[in-house]
């Protein structure tokens, strides 16, 4: 079961999806809910500091803080109006070791939350979901910043290639597995048809023997549209939640050539969990 959950507020937006989502889990798994907003602080070289003017530095602090403490402030509210135990923490730190931190935080919680990157958003989101993924060792769900309603399991697809990070992520989606009424394994092939190291049937006999209600679905691309294919499958039959590995290869090399996570989390339109 999920006891414990933290959340990266989301700051300066007129509404926090991540934290919704986050308060609804805590709600149906009855765990408890960490809030933590931080403020970031301004890096200034020390070779041009005597340029800049201490009364910015002080008021770019100020509102950093301001906007991280209303975070809080709407967190907490919409915790008390859940009836869900939390908590809740601000940090100050530049905007690199906060990234840092929040990763090592992450590992006293089962699972993480945190919202898409969008465009014009504050800085360091995407970043802040890589170290979530890499540093931490547990879960991360990543909410898109579109969500309008909180956790829904009617129908979750789980994308099964046969990896080490696929095989983790489902082992770490069990409590959210067990809750869901239907489970879809769901399985990319090349558009050549080219065979698979492990089968699909396989991983789908593995969650029933767990009681889970599994269905199989095998569907057909190139490497490049595995990502859009998956959620063009996923609006088609109303997935409500997706599982799956998250960066297969290193990031630089995701980096690189795209890769299905990077573009999963460009694209998505339900949140995903993904593990590493």
């Amino acid at each position: 079961m999920l006891k414990d959950i933290v959340v990266n507020l989301t700051v300066g937006a007129a509404r926090d999806a991540a934290a919704d989502f986050a308060l609804s889990m805590a709600r149906d798994f009855g765990a408890h809910v960490a809030g933590t907003s931080f403020c970031y602080d301004m890096i200034v070289p020390g070779s041009v500091f005597g340029s800049v003017a201490t009364g910015l530095v002080q008021a770019q602090r100020a509102e950093s803080e301001k906007i991280a403490t209303a975070a809080i402030t709407g967190f907490e509210q919409n915790a008390k109006l859940a009836g869900v135990s939390y908590e809740t923490r601000l940090f100050h730190a530049p905007l690199t070791d906060a990234v840092e931190m929040f990763g090592r935080i992450a590992r006293r919680y089962d699972v993480s939350v945190v919202a898409q990157d969008e465009p014009d958003s504050m800085p360091g989101r995407a970043m802040v979901i890589e170290a979530a993924l890499f540093q931490s060792g547990r879960p991360v769900i990543v909410v898109p910043y579109i969500q309008q309603q909180g956790l829904k399991l009617d129908r979750v697809s789980v994308c099964w290639d046969g990896s080490r990070n696929a095989a983790r992520a489902i082992a770490d989606a069990m409590p959210i597995l067990q809750k869901a009424k239907t489970v879809e394994v769901v399985v990319v092939i090349g558009a050549h048809g080219k065979s698979r190291e492990l089968p699909g049937a396989d991983i789908a006999q593995h969650l029933a023997r767990h009681n889970l209600k599994v269905e199989l679905s095998e569907l057909v691309a190139d490497d490049i549209d595995v990502p859009n294919t998956i959620l063009s499958h996923a609006a088609d039959v109303g997935t409500d939640f997706i599982v799956m590995g998250g960066y297969g290869h290193s990031r630089w090399r995701e980096f690189v050539l795209g890769g299905a996570t990077r573009a999963m989390l460009n694209s998505m339109t339900v949140s995903v969990l993904m593990s590493h």
